[in-house]
């Protein structure tokens, strides 16, 4: 099975070079590109949590980028850190897209997307200062870094369900038993510049064509495009794997993500066995 290799360094000079769209760098910031807003959401009575969501709309014709975006796309970043009464703050990435860009897969949100996120408070039974920072990438024929501001309060006593959260929340990929995955083995083997890793999903189809995105679960880790094929009732699936340092490294299988994207659904698989 081939499969995609490009060195890290590489990889990052062409997302550079895509950024700077082959010439003059674009302007970062431009506001007539994207906008974010928070929906306040409900307070889970059971469990104190406060569910609300980051809404980003997009200029048509632009796209952002999902938690892992592709050798083509810039990671998003969140930051609540000038909150009040948060504890912690959890997302749940609606299924992506996957886009080819310039010859690399990138993976995001195009016009529209609503982030659905667990507030955790500080203290219970009061009201919640969300203070954020997005930062993301957005891109067309050109990325534009952008860094937007969000704010607002989310207060404890608010019950009503808001039915776009919602639909953001069943927009996410299956579990691994709600796709019927029967087994996920995989081998790791180094190799000259790091470790190549290949796995073997024993599952039912997701609709061709299917896309695997692995996640290391170590920082500074890059993870090349996985070359993917399927034979009867498994997909098959290979990648290199390499530090940005260029330092040796170790893999924990059970913190490797796997994230199988179909046409029809998605299926998101935590860890694998060895093989």
């Amino acid at each position: 099975m081939g499969m995609t290799r490009r060195k890290p360094l590489l990889s990052l000079l062409t997302v550079l070079m895509v950024a700077l769209g082959g010439a003059a760098p674009a302007t970062a910031g431009r506001p007539d590109l994207a906008t974010a807003d928070i929906l306040t959401g409900w307070r889970d009575a059971k469990t104190g949590t406060h569910v609300a969501a980051v809404r980003i709309r997009l200029k048509d014709g632009w796209k952002t980028y999902w938690r892992a975006p592709g050798d083509a796309g810039i990671p998003p970043i969140l930051d609540w850190s000038g909150s009040g009464n948060l504890a912690n703050a959890t997302i749940t990435w609606p299924i992506p897209e996957v886009f080819a860009q310039n010859g690399m897969r990138s993976i995001g949100y195009r016009n529209e997307v609503i982030l659905p996120i667990a507030f955790e408070p500080r203290r219970d039974g009061r009201a919640v200062k969300l203070r954020g920072t997005l930062d993301i990438g957005v891109c067309n024929e050109i990325c534009v870094p952008q860094r937007l501001k969000v704010s607002a309060t989310l207060p404890a006593d608010a019950a009503k369900r808001d039915p776009r959260i919602a639909a953001a929340f069943a927009a996410r990929p299956l579990s691994a038993s709600e796709a019927g995955l029967r087994d996920i083995r995989c081998r790791i083997e180094p190799s000259s510049d790091g470790l190549r890793l290949s796995l073997e999903i024993d599952m039912p189809s997701v609709g061709a064509p299917e896309a695997a995105v692995v996640e290391a679960g170590i920082p500074g880790v890059w993870v090349g495009e996985p070359k993917t094929r399927r034979t009867g009732g498994t997909l098959l699936a290979e990648t290199q794997l390499q530090h940005m340092s260029g330092d040796a490294f170790m893999l924990d299988r059970s913190a490797l993500r796997v994230t199988v994207i179909g046409r029809k659904n998605a299926v998101d698989i935590q860890g694998c066995d060895a093989r």
